[in-house]
């Protein structure tokens, strides 16, 4: 095959409808970048097949079966750590090899696996960094908060998170106390309880892991019930995105996120920056595109090789 010159067949699984669509379709930018990018690295054709898990765990084991009888090579994907433990175990099953753009849960690297390969930090590595991101803020603005009140979605990311945090926080000796936990649905259309709970407990900032629609709503909530905390610290998805930026307008300004994040510095990175803005101009480049573009730049490096 590799002498023929075929391309590479590349199963890509995102959730690109149900709740989690926004952030699908911004993992979808990462892929439609990656041709002309990758092509002038000198780096063999892909040929991409494209899978909607619709936000669904369900749904993604049965695309991903349903691509690699399609003749998919490799698959990438899919986001959502739920949607991609599912992947996993059809890859394993099947032999064929499952790259993670995007999903931090620990526990679907840690079983073994021999067709499983992660680009992206676990839950434990994000919130190290995370924590140790915020104190320099701290520092740098010359204040911190003393208290805060951990607002997660129970979802498997939201799960490992909080099971991450108890273990990750007391090592970083952070200067405040976590008053109370509230979980909650990511397909939730209404927070007002989880936000009026939250306010509730006194706590001078809120730290969040949530998904792009709940951060929406929780911003809402939060000026609805005209609630200003000290800060908003995001260690997951939602607050970054340009759906959340162009949706929420000015009220968009204050969250800070501490996430997994490109070097802007990087001749790749600003690459892909040129590629983003003459492919979508006015949209800025993230690291949902840019994790997808990564998994699908080691899956060309890999068969190059």
């Amino acid at each position: 095959v590799r002498a023929q010159g075929a391309p590479l067949k590349v199963g890509v699984l995102r959730p690109r409808s149900g709740f989690e669509a926004g952030i699908g379709q911004d993992c979808q930018r990462g892929v439609d970048i990656a041709a002309g990018v990758l092509k002038d690295m000198g780096l063999p054709a892909l040929q991409i097949m494209n899978g909607d898990t619709e936000s669904s765990v369900d749904v993604a084991r049965s695309r991903a079966e349903k691509l690699i009888g399609e003749g998919a090579q490799v698959l990438v994907g899919a986001f959502d750590s739920g949607q991609s433990t599912a992947i996993a175990q059809v890859a394993e099953q099947k032999g064929v090899p499952f790259i993670i753009n995007i999903a931090a849960a620990p526990q679907i690297t840690e079983q073994g696996y021999k067709f499983v390969f992660r680009n992206f930090p676990t839950a434990g590595m994000i919130l190290s960094d995370a924590f140790a991101n915020q104190k320099e803020v701290f520092a740098a603005a010359g204040a911190s908060p003393k208290s805060v009140v951990f607002l997660v979605e129970n979802d498997t990311f939201g799960v490992a998170m909080q099971k991450g945090i108890s273990v990750v926080m007391p090592k970083f000796d952070m200067p405040y106390k976590v008053l109370d936990t509230i979980s909650y649905d990511p397909t939730a259309r209404d927070l007002s309880v989880e936000v009026a709970k939250a306010k509730a407990t006194g706590a001078e900032a809120l730290l969040v892991v949530s998904r792009l629609n709940d951060a929406i709503l929780l911003t809402r909530e939060l000026v609805k019930q005209r609630w200003s905390p000290q800060a908003i610290l995001s260690m997951g998805p939602g607050w970054y995105e340009d759906q959340y930026l162009k949706t929420l307008g000015k009220l968009a300004d204050g969250p800070l996120s501490f996430v997994p994040w490109y070097d802007p510095n990087k001749p790749l990175a600003k690459t892909l920056e040129a590629a983003m803005a003459k492919k979508y101009p006015g949209l800025n480049l993230n690291t949902n595109q840019v994790y997808t573009f990564e998994a699908l730049l080691v899956a060309a490096d890999a068969y190059k090789r």
